[in-house]
């Protein structure tokens, strides 16, 4: 006598495997962060270093900095990789297309 799975069970496999899919395709490659190295301008200068907006908007503050408000500095630091992939550019490109006109 053969055991069936019921169809409860069969959809919640399938759900579980497209959701561990999804996980492992899309999350490591667009949130890990990784580490960028610019050239700033300073925007103000703090008790902490100099504090500049990198070119993605991401505030920076520069430890050990002798800058003047104005001046250009290196800066090292991270962000999700999503910012430099421009994975949520590409998402609402593909979302454009598929809506319809007003």
């Amino acid at each position: 006598m053969g055991s069936k799975l019921s169809r409860p069970v069969l959809m919640a496999m399938l759900i579980v495997g497209v959701s561990v899919a999804v996980i492992f395709t899309i999350t490591p490659w667009n949130w890990t962060p990784i580490q960028v190295t610019e050239d700033v301008t300073v925007l103000a200068v703090t008790e902490y270093g100099c504090v500049a907006e990198s070119q993605y908007g991401t505030s920076v503050v520069v430890s050990e900095c002798n800058a003047k408000v104005g001046d250009v500095v290196s800066a090292t630091f991270y962000i999700p990789s999503s910012e430099v992939n421009e994975f949520y550019d590409k998402q609402q490109q593909k979302v454009e297309l598929v809506q319809p006109e007003p």
